[in-house]
């Protein structure tokens, strides 16, 4: 054998693996463009629900039509579903949405109705696997149940956040002097599909690199947590929630008899620890000892500044607002908020649903040219392993 056979040899099997790595890497882009595509969707889903279910919308009976407080909204749940006890209250961030009770009913069932904030009527209950809970649980462990306290689907999940982060870094490394293009980008249309395609990747993962930043640090955050939490640990700045003393308690308080103070006190109860809180979330006393846990957001919208309050004397029994939590907490407790968008209302949703449209039309069009280099480098092989046999008649006839 000759030094130059040798090196076609060499040059042709380098050829071959590199088309195998080429292919074998395509899955990878499939799943990261699932992945991308349903968050986005995701993103929406609310607003989704809101535009085909009636009964998820607020329905003012007139235009001067006033909402009503938490304790009628109670009443007018109990007078019409006798014996309904209200666990949770989830209050959206725009007044066109119904207000969400999660309710017990005497038969033991649990569920959520829509209730209209203006007369509290019960406009429908919401499916406990609706639309916006196939898609968080398609997007965030791809309906995996969860045999421990995460599924193995959140961490196949979060660990695309590896190839993003990495894309994005080696991506700005490729592309010399990548800010001129915002200047003057660059998109040819009639020079060809995979000059198109590779304009495309470009511009969009250019103007994409904020969006992509926050995504996979928080999808990194999650595999990072849920590596703490498996493993035994506790997350940065978590603390234990608050309970009545036993001997605050009244003699023989039950779940039905806690409630010695309102919501609606429970809630001016916490604003004197937060003058400028929004209730978001309400969770009531499940037992004897267990506080009202008022949710709201404050300044700053990702982190929720809670209230702890006697369901018995209305006193405050603790709070947990911005400044109770380390530096490291507030980073953590962040990540949830800022990779979904919802804090901030339908304008930073529509947002984030427009830049992760972009984002997974990056990861099509990234696609797209890997499959055509894997198409050409595969073809290339197969060419030159068809000619090899061809020349080697020739070379022995000589």
């Amino acid at each position: 054998m000759t030094v130059g056979s040798a090196n076609v040899r060499k040059k042709s099997r380098s050829a071959l693996w590199l088309a195998i790595h080429g292919w074998l890497g395509l899955p990878i882009w499939a799943f990261l463009f699932f992945i991308c595509l349903t968050g986005s969707v995701a993103t929406v889903s609310e607003e989704i629900i809101w535009l085909f279910e009636p009964a998820a919308r607020s329905n003012p009976p007139s235009a001067d039509a006033t909402r009503l407080g938490y304790d009628d909204l109670m009443k007018r749940v109990e007078s019409q579903e006798p014996g309904t006890v209200v666990m949770f209250i989830t209050v959206p961030v725009k007044d066109i949405y119904a207000i969400q009770f999660y309710v017990g009913r005497p038969d033991g069932t649990e569920l959520t109705v829509y209730v209209n904030p203006y007369t509290g009527v019960i406009q429908g209950e919401k499916s406990t696997f609706d639309l916006r809970e196939l898609l968080r649980e398609l997007h965030g462990w791809l309906l995996i149940p969860f045999t421990a306290k995460y599924s193995l689907g959140w961490y196949i999940v979060s660990a695309m956040s590896i190839p993003l982060m990495g894309s994005l870094i080696t991506g700005l490394v490729v592309y010399k002097k990548f800010w001129r293009a915002f200047l003057r980008p660059r998109l040819r249309v009639g020079a060809g599909w995979r000059i198109f395609w590779g304009d495309f990747h470009r511009l969009v993962g250019l103007w994409s690199i904020p969006f992509i930043a926050i995504m996979s640090v928080t999808a990194m955050w999650f595999l990072i947590e849920a590596v703490i939490e498996d493993s035994g640990h506790k997350l940065p700045g978590e603390v234990e929630h608050p309970h009545v003393a036993r001997r605050h308690v009244p003699t023989g308080a039950t779940r039905q008899t806690t409630q010695a103070i309102s919501v609606d006190q429970a809630i001016e109860a916490a604003r004197r620890s937060f003058p400028n809180l929004t209730a978001a979330f309400i969770e009531l006393p499940t037992d004897a000892y267990h506080p009202i846990e008022i949710y709201g957001r404050g300044a700053y919208p990702l982190v929720f500044q809670i209230a702890y309050v006697s369901p018995y004397s209305g006193k405050v029994l603790g709070v947990r607002g911005l400044g109770d939590r380390p530096a490291l907490a507030l980073v953590t407790e962040s990540m949830r908020p800022l990779h979904t968008g919802d804090f901030a209302g339908l304008w930073l949703k529509l947002i984030y649903l427009f830049f992760g449209l972009l984002l997974s039309t990056l990861v099509f069009s990234g696609m797209m040219v890997w499959t055509k280099r894997s198409v050409r480098a595969t073809a290339q092989v197969i060419s030159e392993r068809r000619r090899r046999p061809v020349a080697a008649e020739l070379g022995a006839a000589e």
